[in-house]
């Protein structure tokens, strides 16, 4: 892509800059939008807890264009992204820290005067918008640059906020009351918006089923990702050689997720599917890349049904000496956990697995599910939100329907016994996702929803 022959000054607002997803997204959305030679600007939220940050990956980033090393592809300097953070954009709802949030985004957005506004999630996309709308409808065209177009205020979906309606009869009357004020609130952001993005076909009839923003609003641009570190294993990351470094075995059958060990992510499903099958087959073995707060109640499960549970990222040190270029021995826990990794530890991690695990109960796009085709291995995905979009039943996967463990089950039985028709599943996705869910087709599609042009076919 050429840089754009008019730099913008876009604004992302997103609530939490941990690792995840949607996170992910929003950065390539800006490192991609920066090197075209846009100034950006990304805010967000206090970052803590187990599910660590993103926030070094963008440092490094900046760093790079102060050395020069990041060039647009005409050779001119690339700005670094500006970042701010938000003292009260929180994911949980508050009244109080809502109030002085908006209050903060009023101030930001007015000090920066931006030419796109651009809101992710549920959260920070209902304040944001809110924020942005009331700034720029009392704005008088003085107020903004000379000789640009209107500002514009883009929100993308990236998962659902309304909760699944399940348990005992006060807690399903709780959720459908918090979903209803979920629906009420996106309904009054979405008409303080010009575009709605959709990482998923799922996600336009999901909102527009509840009513939300007008048909003409909403444009799905998938959900981008840096494809050739999937594609392409570098020498040490293939493999033999992350499953050596695990202590997995070459012939055991890894079954394996990529998720925050948290609500909703379909761990406990998995264990329940597959507990009698890992017992058995003392070869079978799950792999969990995460961390998350449901991490002990979850170990402590696995323990609960028999199984032995090693975490990599707490095992102490070999107490001996090791050859030059042994591996480690081989772990005979049927339950390994890695903890929380950086993005750039997650492709050898999908490598070494012979199926991609996602048994979630909500999701926008799974990014796993096209992270692990890419990396040519198959996926076992619960049909929800846009993974069918992916994951097509026996085409490019398996679909099992959600908080089912005994389709589930019968859904990884069937590719540990048939490694042939798994693997010809997964060459197929590998070959769809390649261009589909790429970063620079991404940023492209976003640069003709930010210039009003409809988006091609994806």
């Amino acid at each position: 892509m050429q840089p754009h022959p008019v730099p913008l000054r876009i604004l992302h607002i997103s609530t939490r800059l941990i690792l995840g997803g949607s996170q992910e997204n929003t950065v390539l959305s800006c490192e991609g939008q920066a090197r075209l030679g846009h100034r950006v600007h990304l805010a967000f939220g206090p970052i803590y807890g187990p599910e660590g940050s993103l926030l070094a990956r963008i440092e490094r980033f900046n760093l790079r264009c102060r050395a020069g090393e990041e060039r647009t592809e005409s050779g001119g300097e690339v700005c670094p992204i500006v970042t701010h953070t938000v003292p009260h954009l929180v994911r949980e709802v508050s009244l109080s820290a809502d109030r002085r949030c908006s209050r903060e985004l009023r101030d930001l957005i007015s000090r920066l005067s931006p030419d796109i506004v651009h809101t992710h999630s549920s959260k920070a996309g209902i304040l944001g918008r809110c924020a942005a709308h009331a700034v720029l409808a009392r704005a008088t065209p003085h107020a903004f640059r000379v000789g640009r177009a209107s500002p514009r205020i883009i929100h993308t979906i990236h998962g659902p906020p309304f909760m699944p309606v399940e348990g005992p009869p006060m807690k399903r009357l709780k959720t459908r009351l918090t979903n209803y004020a979920y629906t009420l609130a996106e309904r009054y952001a979405a008409r303080r918006c010009d575009a709605i993005v959709s990482v998923a076909d799922a996600m336009t009839r999901l909102f527009r089923s509840r009513r939300i923003g007008r048909p003409s609003q909403y444009i799905t641009v998938y959900s981008g990702m840096e494809t050739d570190t999937f594609l392409h294993a570098p020498p040490g990351e293939d493999r033999d050689a992350t499953r050596a470094d695990l202590g997995l075995a070459p012939d055991d059958l890894v079954i394996g997720t990529v998720a925050r060990l948290a609500e909703h992510k379909g761990h406990d499903d998995l264990l329940d599917a597959l507990a009698d099958d890992l017992k058995a087959n003392p070869s079978w073995k799950l792999l969990w890349v995460g961390d998350g707060w449901w991490r002990g109640r979850l170990i402590d499960k696995a323990r609960a049904l028999g199984l032995s549970v090693h975490e990599a990222d707490a095992a102490p040190p070999p107490t001996g000496p090791r050859l030059a270029g042994a591996s480690p021995p081989a772990t005979a826990a049927q339950v390994v956990l890695t903890g929380l990794v950086p993005p750039e530890a997650v492709p050898p991690l999908i490598r070494a697995m012979d199926v991609l695990a996602h048994p979630s109960y909500r999701e926008g796009l799974p990014r796993t599910v096209p992270q692990a085709l890419l990396c040519g291995v198959c996926p076992v995905a619960t049909d929800v939100d846009g993974a069918g979009e992916v994951c097509r039943d026996m085409e490019t996967g398996r679909l099992v329907p959600p908080a089912d463990p005994t389709r589930l089950r019968e859904a990884v039985r069937w590719c540990a016994e048939n490694p042939v028709a798994r693997q010809a599943l997964a060459v197929r996705g590998r070959a769809e996702c390649a261009e589909r869910f790429s970063a620079r087709r991404m940023v492209a599609d976003l640069e003709k929803v930010y210039a009003g042009v409809p988006v091609g076919p994806r």
